[in-house]
Order: C-alpha cells, then sequence, then structure tokens
C-alpha cells in the first residue's frame, strides 16, 4: 500500500470496554502510524486499561475516559477541542462520546452504521456487522479506517506484527523471588469473569499437578475477587501451585507475565496479554461462533488455541461452560505445553 500524500492528522482512537478488546485494537495504532506519515495517534480508555495501552509504542498519550465523562459538558468539550483532534475512531459505541465529539467540532467522526445514535453526531457512517463476519475480531476493527483512506485489511500476521508491546516495565525485584529461573514457568488463569466459556477446575487441578510433576513451576493467576472464590480450590492444590490471585497491578502482572514461558486460559484479557508480549499463549475455546478462535484467537508470536474440530451451538444460551470445551483433555494441554521451548 501506497503512503497517503495527507497533512499531519491527530486521530483518536475511542475504545473504553475490557482489556482483551482493547488489545485487538492496538494493532489499527501501528497500521495508522505507518500509512499516515506524521500521525499522532490518540487513545481513548479506561483507567483500568491504561497499563494495558502503556505498553504500545504505536499509542502517542492515552486519554482516561474515566476522567473526563464526570466533568461539565463544557469542561469536557474543551478537554475534546484541546487535543486538536482532525479525526476520531468510535470502535466502541458509545452515546455520550459520540455527543461530545460532535460538539466539539472533531472534523471526521467514523462510526458504524448500526448504532442509531450515530446517525445524529457521525458523519462518516460504515458498513460493519461483526456477529456475522468471518473475520477476526482484529481484522473487523480496520474497517474503520476506510475513511483514512486505508481500504485494505490486512491479514493476521500482518495485524499480528502491528501489536508492538516494546513499553513493558521490568519486573519489580519484589516479584521476581516467586519465579524459578531454572524451571519452565506457566501461569494458568481458570476463570473468566463470565466473559467466556471455561475449561473448568477439575481440568486445571490435573494439568497443574501433571505439570507439576514433570517440573513447571505452576501460578494461578486471577483478580482478588477470583482468588477468594477459589480458595478452597487453591487450598486442595497447594502442592503444585503457586497463589497469585489479586497480588499484582495489571502493570506488575504484565511485566510477571512476560518473565513466565507461557499461559494457558479461556478467551480473556490475561490470555490476549500474555500472546501480545510474546510469551507462549495457548487459548482454549468453544466452537460455538460468534465465540470461536476464528473471531477471538489469540495473536502474537508464540500464540495457540486448542478448539474441538466442530460447528456446535447446542451450549449457546448455557451460561459458563460448554460440553464442547470439556472435550479438550487434559493429555492433549500437555502436549502442546511440552513442545514449547524452555
Amino acid at each position: 500500500m501506497k503512503h497517503l500524500q495527507a497533512p499531519a492528522k491527530t486521530i483518536l482512537i475511542s475504545r473504553i470496554d475490557a482489556i482483551g478488546d482493547v488489545v485487538l485494537t492496538l494493532p489499527m495504532a501501528g497500521w495508522i502510524k505507518q500509512h499516515v506519515p506524521g500521525a499522532r495517534v490518540l487513545f481513548l480508555g479506561r483507567t483500568y486499561t491504561a497499563p494495558v495501552v502503556a505498553c504500545c509504542r504505536h499509542i502517542d498519550e492515552f486519554l482516561n475516559w474515566d476522567d473526563v465523562k464526570n466533568l461539565s459538558v463544557a469542561e469536557q468539550v474543551a478537554f475534546f477541542k484541546k487535543q486538536q483532534i482532525s479525526s476520531i475512531i468510535h470502535v466502541f459505541p458509545n452515546k455520550q462520546i459520540a455527543q461530545l465529539a460532535r460538539k466539539a467540532g472533531i472534523k471526521q467522526r467514523i462510526g458504524t452504521r448500526n448504532r442509531w445514535f450515530h446517525w445524529f453526531t457521525v458523519n462518516v457512517l460504515v458498513n460493519l456487522s461483526r456477529r456475522h463476519s468471518p473475520y477476526h475480531e482484529s481484522q473487523l476493527n480496520f474497517t474503520l479506517l476506510r475513511p483514512l483512506g486505508l481500504k485494505e485489511i490486512p491479514s493476521l500476521d500482518e495485524v499480528t506484527g502491528y501489536l508492538d508491546f516494546s513499553r513493558i516495565n521490568p519486573l519489580p525485584e519484589k516479584w521476581q523471588k516467586f519465579l524459578k529461573w531454572d524451571k519452565p514457568r506457566i501461569i494458568l488463569h481458570p476463570k473468566s469473569k463470565g466473559s467466556a466459556r471455561e475449561w473448568g477446575l477439575p481440568h486445571f487441578a490435573s494439568l497443574a499437578q501433571q505439570l507439576h510433576g514433570l517440573g513447571w513451576q505452576v501460578f494461578i493467576s486471577g483478580s482478588a475477587a477470583e482468588g477468594e472464590l477459589l480458595q478452597d480450590w487453591l487450598r486442595e492444590n497447594q502442592n503444585y501451585i503457586t497463589d497469585v490471585t489479586g497480588k499484582f497491578s495489571l502493570s506488575e502482572f504484565i511485566s510477571f507475565m512476560k518473565a513466565c514461558t507461557g499461559l494457558v486460559g479461556a478467551s480473556t484479557g490475561p490470555l490476549h496479554l500474555a500472546a501480545s508480549v510474546g510469551i507462549h499463549a495457548l487459548g482454549l475455546y468453544p466452537p460455538i461462533k460468534p465465540m470461536h478462535p476464528g473471531r477471538w484467537a489469540p495473536l502474537g508470536p508464540r500464540a495457540q488455541y486448542l478448539v474441538v474440530p466442530k460447528d456446535c451451538s447446542d451450549c449457546r444460551k448455557s451460561p459458563g461452560s460448554c460440553v464442547c470445551i470439556q472435550q479438550i483433555n487434559v493429555a492433549q494441554v500437555v502436549a502442546t505445553l511440552e513442545q514449547w521451548p524452555r
């Protein structure tokens, strides 16, 4: 693709939702930098995703929606005007942000046609239907760049190349004491906060025991709330694991991931983070569309996934787990992990 002969622009990517979604949006910034010479790329997100965005070298500045949303309307408009934004891309549609972008006079306001409020707030509407698309989530985001003259949707390999997490902080010394550098180190992330189908605690317990027996150092990660929920299970498996649930800030967890060999989990933020920092990341998926890896596979140089090779929607309305993801057996996972270089 030829470089666009356009003046320098300030482009704001707006995505105020979850960690995994933000990770799969960040390659847009690298693509913009590559093809819009001199572009300044801003990212509007939430406090809890700020450490994720901070890792990406293609983002020039992070704008915190949590700091802006409670200001008066006049102050909000003034804030957006101050950024001198030439284009805003509403990757995650939000009515309040769309209205503010219009009031702030941002010249090019890009959003999808399938949000009714965009018809009154956005001046460049894009046809984008995520639910039935054959594209990966990260590729779908690139559709919103067409009004910038970027018509091409890159391949997944190309997208991965633009997910540049090269600004990771060194792991603080106080956390290095957890690591046994003479062993392969793996993080098991068994829970998903309801955002994905789960493999189940019995499977993770068996996996932890087997990996421990094979000489791996096994960490169990999760939020503090998940740690409380898993308290009995963690106690039952304490001889095989090191519990790090609730112990890290997100920035520290990213640094801790970088120091490990890999991570196993469902289609959650930690899985996508592990893939993006360049360690081995094994995702366990159901075959249900659009939850399947065709849409949500982790992206990274060492990312992998396991899914039962069938097209099934029997458990679509069942919360939590499903029959098909349970059919991924522990032996398959161990065999995959044993192929990882140590």
